[in-house]
């Protein structure tokens, strides 16, 4: 109660007209972390001062940018096996009042549709037909070939929402469901392109070097997880006049996958000339360099 005491005291400086005296007041606000943005937001909606309701947005937005970099700071140096979570710390930074409970329900009733119909006995193509119907059948999933520039289309929440995305937001969404089931299924990071990799074993440590002989097929996931070979992939690099390189063809971790996701939320903000969110999303990948 006393530190609430102290945070309405804080908040009700929010007209101070010394810059240097109103950044103190903001810098022990921000001591609070998300404790104080409930009070913030009931200190907004009391004013009426175009000023201080701007000034209290930006020290909201900062609280939850700096929330945000912490999560994945830590996510990268130790839970980086957990693509879920990373996917849906990056998602907050567009929704920073995202339901993660609803979000995880969902995500987890798709697999236990996908489980419902797997058996010891399916060969790896048998299994991806099942996961197919069920993401792209059952649940409607797509790829968004209207609106394939929106950066809506990376977020996760947006996703489940309208069930459309990119190739990028699908592959995850599938390699969740995969991973949860003991799936070998892993992400490629090809250029401008993403696509997916069955493996023949689980590969228990990123780190490790893989070869190709462990690969036996690919998937698009924004072409209703069809099954493709390297042949492909060869033929795609040559056409995209890019150097060859061995990891066009290996499964990628992790990591790559979530700073792929907010490289290529940067380059679409970038098209729109939204540099709040550019400058935003270059600082949040400063967290994933551990």
């Amino acid at each position: 109660m006393e530190d609430n005491k102290e945070l309405r005291a804080l908040i009700s400086l929010m007209d101070e007209p010394d810059e240097l005296l109103f950044n103190q007041v903001c810098n022990r606000i921000y001591t609070y972390g998300f404790e104080a943005i409930p009070i913030l937001e009931e200190a907004w909606e009391k004013s009426l001062d175009d000023r201080i309701q701007q000034r209290i947005i930006a020290i909201i937005h900062d609280i939850q940018q700096h929330q945000i970099f912490n999560e994945l700071s830590e996510w990268a140096k130790f839970g980086y096996n957990d693509l879920l979570r990373g996917f849906l710390i990056v998602t907050r930074y567009q929704y920073p009042d995202l339901n993660i409970h609803e979000v995880t329900r969902i995500v987890g009733s798709i697999i236990q549709e996908v489980w419902m119909e797997l058996n010891p006995n399916l060969t790896p193509l048998e299994k991806i037909r099942v996961i197919n119907h069920v993401i792209y059948d059952i649940n409607k999933f797509s790829g968004n070939t209207t609106n394939i520039q929106s950066p809506e289309n990376f977020y996760l929440k947006q996703l489940l929402d309208t069930k459309k995305g990119n190739p990028l937001s699908l592959g995850m969404l599938y390699i969740l469901v995969a991973r949860s089931l003991k799936i070998p299924i892993y992400g490629v990071d090809l250029p401008k392109h993403f696509v997916l990799v069955f493996m023949d074993e689980i590969i228990e440590n990123e780190t490790k070097e893989i070869s190709e002989e462990h690969v036996l097929f690919y998937l698009n996931p924004f072409n209703k997880g069809a099954v493709f070979t390297r042949n492909e992939i060869e033929l795609y690099v040559r056409q995209m006049k890019v150097e060859h390189k061995a990891s066009y063809f290996l499964p990628c971790s992790n990591l790559t996958i979530i700073r792929r996701m907010i490289n290529g939320l940067i380059e679409t903000y970038q098209l729109s000339s939204n540099l709040e969110k550019v400058n935003g999303l270059e600082d949040l990948s400063r967290a994933l360099d551990v």
